[in-house]
């Protein structure tokens, strides 16, 4: 007999992740009336009806030194879901992200016959590629957010479907450009740059004050340039407080609207990550900085097998937007790079053209809705009819 309605157990680490889940929860209830969510993730799954049981605040670390640092929080996450996987018994584990903590999950869940949906491929194609071997024994398919993780995946025969961006249709303007410069109180005559320090509070410790130095620098050879810092939900007041009395250059801090922020920015200075994606979809010209303890950038120098760090670059399979990565991540070359956006038109109207390149292999704005569908397959009779 079976259960009526299917339970899925959904599990997100970091406030992306948090979102996207929320997303196709929302998506899946409408394809299945009815449907419980059991999971790990924040505010906006909890929004979502998904019944959270292990908060995931503070548990989006990166870097192995801060694992460490974090690895009694992660271990007692795990052992609560592994848990409940076997009282529970979902009929579906959804991993959103969270590559290695999921992967251990993900293999409980295998050995009690429960079906696994890994969405947000690991970076297997960029380190460790022999490890897609150990995903292929555990999870029952691979939904994939970028078009040439697929062929990676088809070659190692793992079930994958390219479901597209989850970003894509999202990231865009809500006000008219000039608009929203009255509501930040930005002038349209003079050149704005966007400062993205990250979401996560070692980020922010590490690069914004490289970012407010190279703003100081900048100010000193642009009379009048603006700058906006966009502010995580995750990052406390008191730190970018600090930082800003700190430096002697005015920074007016955005928080939520960033979309509305970004469209007014003539260039972006941004913590690799999702939000480089973010930048190239609003198509700003940027460039990307990045930098991790010395144990973190050393094990990262010996596994990583890719040429870039930067999502814009690793899409476009060539450098487009400039890397300032660990040393190279300093003031003179970061205002040096802003600077000639701001100075050369042809350089910056080229660099916003191969930035439209890269929005079109994202796909459509449909990624939620095309997951949700597939859940909906892997459930298959334990769906009512």
């Amino acid at each position: 007999m079976h259960k009526h309605p299917p339970c899925v157990m959904l599990v997100a680490g970091e406030a992306s992740g948090d979102r996207h889940a929320a997303d196709l929860f929302n998506n899946l209830r409408q394809l299945i009336p009815g449907i419980r969510g059991i999971g790990m993730g924040g505010g906006q799954m909890r929004a979502s009806g998904i019944d959270i049981r292990v908060d995931s605040s503070g548990l989006g670390v990166i870097g192995l030194a801060e694992v460490i640092r974090h690895y009694p929080e992660i271990s007692r996450a795990l052992g609560t879901l592994r848990r409940l996987l076997r009282q529970e018994r979902p009929d579906l584990l959804i991993c959103v992200d969270y590559k290695e903590f999921n992967f251990r999950l993900a293999r409980t869940a295998r050995s009690l016959g429960i079906k696994v949906l890994f969405y947000v491929s690991p970076q297997v194609w960029a380190w460790r590629p022999g490890r897609v071997r150990s995903y292929g024994r555990i999870i029952d398919h691979m939904a994939v957010i970028f078009p040439f993780e697929v062929p990676f995946y088809q070659k190692h025969h793992i079930p994958v479907t390219f479901v597209g961006h989850p970003l894509v249709g999202k990231v865009k303007a809500n006000l008219p450009r000039n608009d929203a410069f009255n509501q930040f109180g930005l002038s349209r005559l003079l050149p704005v740059v966007g400062l993205l320090p990250g979401s996560r509070t070692q980020e922010v410790r590490q690069l914004l004050p490289v970012m407010l130095e190279s703003a100081v620098r900048l100010a000193r050879a642009h009379d009048g340039l603006q700058f906006v810092l966009f502010r995580a939900p995750t990052i406390a007041d008191s730190l970018l407080r600090e930082e800003l009395a700190r430096h002697p250059v005015r920074v007016k801090v955005i928080e939520g609207q960033n979309y509305d922020a970004l469209n007014c920015c003539d260039a972006v200075i941004s913590t690799s990550g999702t939000a480089t994606l973010e930048v190239a979809l609003m198509g700003v010209p940027l460039c990307i900085i990045y930098r991790l303890s010395g144990l973190s950038y050393w094990l990262g120098r010996l596994l990583v097998r890719i040429d870039w760090i930067g999502l814009p670059n690793i899409l476009a399979g060539r450098s487009i937007v400039r890397e300032f990565i660990q040393h190279e991540a300093n003031p003179d070359n970061i205002a040096g790079e802003i600077g000639r956006i701001l100075r050369d038109h042809r350089y910056a109207d080229n660099m916003r053209e191969e930035l439209r390149r890269v929005r079109e292999l994202l796909g459509p704005p449909e990624a939620a809705v095309k997951l949700a569908a597939l859940a909906r397959d892997l459930l298959g009779e334990k769906v009512s009819p």
